[in-house]
């Protein structure tokens, strides 16, 4: 699965999904950086964004389509907790877009 990581998440995390057999990206190696959500939404066509912004999620549930995200919803953690979670995530994470799912949460 590819997965396009937003501004917020650290890098490092590209390499750890990559460890767990998936491909991703951070907006910055896509020169994303600085782009608008719209910008990015249109970007990651066919990829999951990963992200802890509530507007990702937000757009997905207006429009009913569009790239799945994966909305993080662990507040003010460590990069090495919020690392671990989402890797330990990562089966659920996966199995849900496979089924279908647009919005999954992580929490």
């Amino acid at each position: 699965m590819k997965f396009l990581l937003d501004a917020q998440l650290p890098p490092r995390l590209v390499k750890a999904i990559a460890r767990a057999g998936h491909e991703a990206k951070h907006v910055y190696d896509c020169g994303l950086l600085t782009a608008k959500d719209r910008d990015i939404w249109k970007y990651a066509a066919k990829a999951v964004v990963i992200t802890k912004d509530a507007d990702f999620a937000a757009m997905w549930m207006q429009a009913g389509r569009g790239p799945a995200v994966v909305w993080l919803r662990l507040g003010n953690v460590s990069n090495d907790v919020l690392i671990a979670a989402l890797i330990a995530a990562l089966p659920e994470i996966v199995a849900a877009v496979e089924a279908g799912e647009g919005l999954v949460e992580v929490r």
